[in-house]
C-alpha cells in the first residue's frame, strides 16, 4: 500500500477527533440534538484550521444511516460514512469554487436542487473556497440560498469571508474558525508520533508548532517533511536545518551590540549568523520574538532566560520599542526588497542609526545616579557682605523665568501656533519630542488635550503619553489629560517647522539672487543655486 501522508491518514471522522474549534462544534452540536438546522453554513477561517473537514464530519452526522434521525455521533460504518469519507455519495456533492467559477457551472449544479435525494435524508452541497465565485455565479445562487428545499444543505468554507457579498452571508449561518493554540498542537502532533512509534524530543515539536503558525495542517505537513529529514526519527537539530532556524543565543549576541552602539560588535555577530546558511526572513522573525520577550519582561517580569532578562534591565523601554517597530517595519518590507540578506543588515543599521543620545539611553538607574553625579559640587563659605553677586544673579534667573512665563501662552486660548511655540519649549527626550511632532494641535478646553495623529501612525505608549502630559503639566502648573483622533495632519509642528525652513530657504535664495554680480554670473554661465549650499553657509 502506497504511503498516506499523515494529514490524510488521521483526518478526524468525528467531532471529538477534531483539534480545538470547540465554540463550533458546540453549536453544531446543539442544532443535530435539538434538530434546529439552517439551511446554510459558511465556515471561515484560515488555511488547516479545519472548515472543509468539520463540514464533512457534518455532513456524515446529517446523513448517518446508523439511526432514524441525524446523529452527533457519525457511526463510520454505514454506507453513507463511508461514501462521504471518501467523496462518492451521490447525494454529497463538493465542489472547488476556484476551478469552478463560472455562472454556467452554477447553473449545473443546482439543476439538481429540486430532485429529493434517493438514499440519503439530505442533499449537501460543500463549495470550498466560495469566495473564489464570480459575481454572476453568486447571484445565481442568492435566490436558491434563500429559499431552498427541505432537502437541501449548503455548507461554504472559505479563507477570506470579506470577499464574499453581504447578500449571501445575511441567508447563511456564519462559522468563524480560529488559529489553533500552539499548545494543542504539539499535544496533536505528539499523540501522532506516538501512534507511528516515531522517536521525538520535546523542542523539535515545539519548533514545528510554532511554525505552523496556528495551522494543524501546515503543521503535519511540516512534521512528514521532518520525519523524511531526519529518516524516521524527529531532532532538534534537524529540524532547525530544515525550517533555517538557529539558536536564540546567536540573535541575543546580536542584540546585545545592537543596544551598546557596537557597529562592529554587531556586524560580526550578524557575520556569524549569515555563515549558517539560514534563512534570513526566519532571523528576522527570530529577532522581533526577542524584542517581544524583552518588552514582556520589563512590563509584567515574567520568568524568562537570564540573558533577556540582563537585556530588558539594560534598555530602556522606549528604545525597546523602537527597535521592535524598526524590525516589524522591515519585515513588512521584506518580501519586496531584491536582497534578503542586504534586507535584514539594513535593519540592524537602522537600530544603530536610531541609537538615541542622552538620557533616553540611559537605564533609569543609571539615570538617576548621573544626575546625581553630574550635579556640581558648590563649596560653601561664609558669606560676604562685600561681594553680593550670587544674589544678583539668582534674581537674574528669576526675573528670567518669570519673563519666560510671561511669555507663554494663555493656556485657555492656545491656537495652533500658539501650541506649536509651546511644543518647541517644552523639556522632552528626543524620543518623545519625535513622536508628538508629528501630531497636529485641535483644542485645549477643560484642561483636556486633543491632538490628531495621521491614520498610518500607531498610538504611542502609556509611558511615551506620560513623559509628555507631565512635561505639559509642569510648564503650565497644573496636571491635563490627553486625548488623541485619527486623520489628516495638514499642520503639526514638525510640518510647521518644515514650512518654516522652506520659507527662510526661499526668502535667503531671493536675497542672494538680488546681488548682481552673482546674478550676472547665473545669467552668463547658465547656472543655478544650489539649496544644500544655502544651508551649509546660513548654519
Amino acid at each position: 500500500m502506497s504511503y498516506q501522508v499523515l494529514a490524510r491518514k488521521y483526518r478526524p471522522s468525528s467531532f471529538s477527533e477534531v483539534v480545538g474549534q470547540e465554540h463550533v462544534l458546540k453549536a453544531l452540536e446543539n442544532s443535530i440534538s435539538q434538530n434546529k438546522l439552517h439551511q446554510a453554513y459558511i465556515f471561515s477561517g484560515t488555511r488547516g484550521v479545519g472548515k472543509t473537514t468539520i463540514a464533512r464530519v457534518f455532513s456524515k452526522c446529517l446523513n448517518c444511516m446508523q439511526a432514524d434521525s441525524p446523529q452527533v455521533i457519525p457511526c463510520n460504518k454505514c454506507s453513507a460514512c463511508e461514501e462521504i469519507k471518501i467523496g462518492r455519495h451521490m447525494e454529497f456533492l463538493e465542489v472547488d469554487a476556484a476551478s469552478r467559477t463560472g455562472v454556467d457551472d452554477m447553473r449545473e449544479l443546482l439543476d439538481s436542487v429540486q430532485y429529493k435525494p434517493a438514499n440519503a435524508r439530505f442533499k449537501i452541497y460543500l463549495i470550498d473556497e466560495v469566495h473564489m465565485l464570480s459575481k454572476s455565479s453568486f447571484n445565481a445562487l442568492l435566490k436558491t440560498l434563500e429559499e431552498p428545499p427541505p432537502h437541501v444543505m449548503f455548507l461554504m468554507a472559505t479563507t477570506e469571508v470579506e470577499k464574499v457579498p453581504k447578500t449571501v452571508l445575511s441567508r447563511c449561518l456564519q462559522l468563524n474558525l480560529k488559529v489553533i493554540p500552539e499548545a494543542k498542537i504539539q499535544l496533536h502532533l505528539k499523540s501522532l508520533l506516538d501512534l507511528e512509534s516515531i522517536k521525538y524530543d520535546e523542542e523539535s515539536i515545539a519548533l514545528i508548532a510554532d511554525s505552523a503558525q496556528g495551522s494543524v495542517r501546515d503543521g503535519l505537513t511540516l512534521l512528514d517533511q521532518a520525519i523524511a529529514h531526519g529518516n524516521g526519527s524527529l531532532n532538534t537539530d534537524d529540524v532547525k536545518a530544515l525550517l533555517g532556524t538557529i539558536d536564540q543565543s546567536y540573535i541575543i549576541e546580536l542584540v546585545e551590540q545592537v543596544v551598546a552602539g557596537n557597529g562592529d560588535g554587531a556586524y560580526n555577530a550578524l557575520h556569524k549568523i549569515t555563515e549558517l546558511n539560514v534563512e534570513y526572513e526566519q532571523v528576522l522573525k527570530i529577532l522581533i520574538s526577542v524584542f517581544h520577550k524583552i518588552s514582556l519582561h520589563q512590563q509584567l517580569h515574567n520568568n524568562e532566560s537570564e540573558s533577556i532578562q540582563r537585556l530588558a534591565e539594560n534598555l530602556d523601554p522606549q528604545i525597546t520599542q523602537l527597535h521592535y517597530e524598526i524590525a516589524l517595519n522591515s519585515l513588512g518590507k521584506f518580501h519586496v526588497h531584491p536582497h534578503p540578506k542586504q534586507a535584514l543588515e539594513l535593519c540592524i543599521l537602522r537600530m544603530l542609526a536610531f541609537q538615541p543620545m542622552g538620557d533616553v539611553a540611559t537605564p533609569k538607574e543609571e539615570k538617576k545616579n548621573l544626575k546625581i553625579s553630574s550635579t556640581p559640587q558648590v563649596e560653601i563659605k561664609k558669606a560676604d557682605t562685600e561681594h553680593p553677586a550670587p544674589e544678583v544673579i539668582q534674581n537674574k534667573r528669576v526675573s528670567e523665568k518669570e519673563e519666560t512665563i510671561a511669555k507663554e501662552p494663555n493656556p485657555s486660548s492656545l491656537d495652533l501656533r500658539s501650541w506649536n511655540s509651546m511644543f518647541d519649549s517644552l523639556e522632552l527626550s528626543m524620543f518623545v519630542r519625535q513622536v508628538f511632532s508629528e501630531f497636529e494641535f485641535i483644542s485645549f478646553v477643560d484642561k483636556t488635550l486633543v491632538l490628531k495623529k495621521s491614520d498610518d501612525l500607531i498610538n504611542p505608549t502609556e509611558g511615551l503619553k506620560t513623559e509628555f502630559i507631565d512635561s505639559i503639566g509642569e510648564r503650565l502648573g497644573y496636571k491635563i489629560s490627553l486625548a488623541i483622533e485619527s486623520g489628516d495632519v495638514i499642520a503639526s509642528p514638525a510640518v510647521m517647522q518644515e514650512q518654516e525652513a522652506e520659507e527662510q530657504l526661499n526668502q535667503e535664495k531671493s536675497s542672494l539672487l538680488e546681488n548682481p554680480v552673482l546674478k550676472d554670473i547665473l545669467d552668463s554661465f547658465d547656472g543655478k543655486i544650489i539649496d544644500e549650499s544655502i544651508n551649509k553657509v546660513s548654519s
